[in-house]
């Protein structure tokens, strides 16, 4: 495993900039949740970000990795933040200079499509990311929830962070307590991973999963996935997010979300929380990718132990 790298805190007068390496976002929702930073002494710069669009991308593969590579190079960007998900980073991902991403760690923030780059930067470069919030998604939207906002206060202040029931109903699939570092996301990012050279690499690691839209048979379909390749064995403990509008859709004749989980994650008796609020909902509480966790079923709580920035 290559060495861990953190990025810098923000401070007041650092710039961010805005890339979209999926989807093309909505223009006035991403220059809305811009304000949050200003507000904050934070400069966002744009580029191209809210102008591109080839089909349902946000510009070509190489208008988005040549955006990453420029932000990533320049000297005067401190933080990198996703207008939002959708589609494409699987396409991207393989075209990307790891080498210089290392040489250059900086905030990465995002979910959704965005998995697949949150979990290759930490396993290809070292680079600790964030499973976070988006401008267009989330922070621009005009009922953002009040912790939603206050999650992002990560990048300006490292410290630990203990989720418990305050903030959601919490329930144990499996029993236990288990350490290890976050990786993980998207359920349909992770499950394409599976066979490829960014397959992700789960061994001693809290894995997180979430999902939106998506039948509960689908969900199924891809929780086998990820169990026959051996990720729920390799795993030290299972974080599972926010399933939103997973439902049984047209089908009369259906299993219950929990009955999947408990299907596919209790035969490896890993320890196992449900119920956090991370993914697409509201809340939505970001954690570190390449964090150290800690996950105790009996206490109901996960403690974010390792931040993801460095003083």
């Amino acid at each position: 495993m290559i060495s861990k790298r953190k990025p810098a805190r923000l401070t007041a007068g650092d710039t961010i900039g805005i890339v979209s390496p999926a989807s093309w976002p909505n223009r006035e929702k991403a220059l809305q949740g811009a304000k949050w930073f200003e507000q904050r002494g934070i400069r966002v710069e744009f580029g191209t970000s809210l102008t591109r669009q080839y089909g349902y991308l946000g510009g070509t593969d190489q208008e988005r990795v040549d955006e990453l590579h420029e932000m990533f190079a320049s000297p005067a960007i401190k933080g990198i933040f996703c207008a939002c998900g959708g589609y494409g980073t699987g396409r991207i991902a393989s075209m990307l200079d790891y080498d210089l991403i290392r040489a250059n760690p900086k905030i990465f923030w995002g979910y959704s499509d965005i998995t697949f780059l949150l979990n290759a930067f930490y396993q290809r470069a070292g680079l600790v990311t964030f499973h976070g919030p988006m401008l267009s998604s989330d922070i621009g939207q005009p009922d953002v929830h009040p912790l939603t906002l206050e999650t992002l206060e990560q990048v300006f202040v490292g410290k630990p962070f203990t989720y418990n029931e305050n903030y959601s109903i919490l329930t144990a699939i499996v029993e236990g307590e288990a350490s290890g570092e976050i990786v993980g996301g998207n359920l349909s990012l992770l499950s394409s991973s599976i066979g490829t050279a960014f397959e992700i690499d789960t061994k001693g690691k809290l894995l997180l999963i979430e999902e939106v839209d998506e039948d509960i048979y689908r969900v199924d379909r891809m929780l086998n996935q990820l169990k026959m390749a051996g990720k729920f064995d390799d795993a030290a403990g299972v974080l599972l997010g926010d399933f939103r509008n997973c439902e049984a859709g047209k089908r009369s004749l259906t299993l219950t979300l929990d009955q999947v989980f408990r299907d596919h994650i209790l035969p490896s008796g890993k320890p196992t929380l449900s119920g956090f609020k991370i993914g697409h909902c509201s809340p939505n509480f970001a954690v570190p990718i390449g964090g150290l966790g800690t996950i105790n079923t009996y206490q109901k709580t996960l403690i974010v132990e390792e931040s993801g920035v460095s003083e």
